[in-house]
């Protein structure tokens, strides 16, 4: 009896972290089940984690540039072909720029803040904010990339190869 109790207690803490950790975030559709079997969205399930991590946790979060009440900035963690790159994340769960919903508007205010502090202190003159479509995305929750780019096209540092004859 003791063990049921052990058991039932643990489930019941369980879920009410659950319900804790994940009370401001949209629901995601990442499992769902149908004739041809069991089917996972990782991009969903990062999203939803992603959220509730930067509502809840960000001290979790690594290489955290740079943070305020609204939004959270990190060095882009997967080496890549610009010298800077960072990540701006704003602390409200949105999907994408498709399901912006009145009320986001202070934290899109306060991401392009930050992308513009950062693009100041790093003396950047030459980048790109990026954001991509639902289906683009390895993580679906709305976040911008700041990325430096070479302004001749030319890559003297070569990292700086973002830039391509479509601009």
């Amino acid at each position: 009896m003791r063990r049921l109790i052990g058991w039932l207690f643990i489930f019941a803490l369980g879920a009410w972290f659950g319900a804790w950790a994940f009370r401001d975030v949209q629901p995601r559709t990442w499992l769902t089940v149908d004739r041809s079997g069991v089917h996972a969205s990782s991009e969903e399930l990062l999203g939803y984690l992603g959220s509730a991590a930067t509502q809840h946790a960000p001290q979790l979060i690594p290489s955290v540039a740079f943070e305020t009440d609204k939004t959270i900035a990190m060095k882009y963690p997967i080496p890549w072909k610009a010298r800077y790159h960072y990540v701006i994340v704003p602390k409200r769960d949105i999907r994408d720029v498709g399901s912006l919903a009145q009320g986001d508007e202070a934290y899109l205010v306060d991401a392009f803040a930050v992308i513009g502090k950062l693009a100041r202190e790093n003396g950047l003159k030459h980048y790109k904010v990026i954001t991509n479509g639902p289906r683009e995305q390895a993580v679906r929750y709305l976040h911008f990339h700041l990325v430096s780019v070479d302004p001749t096209g030319t890559p003297s540092d070569p990292r700086d190869t973002l830039r391509t004859n479509a601009d």
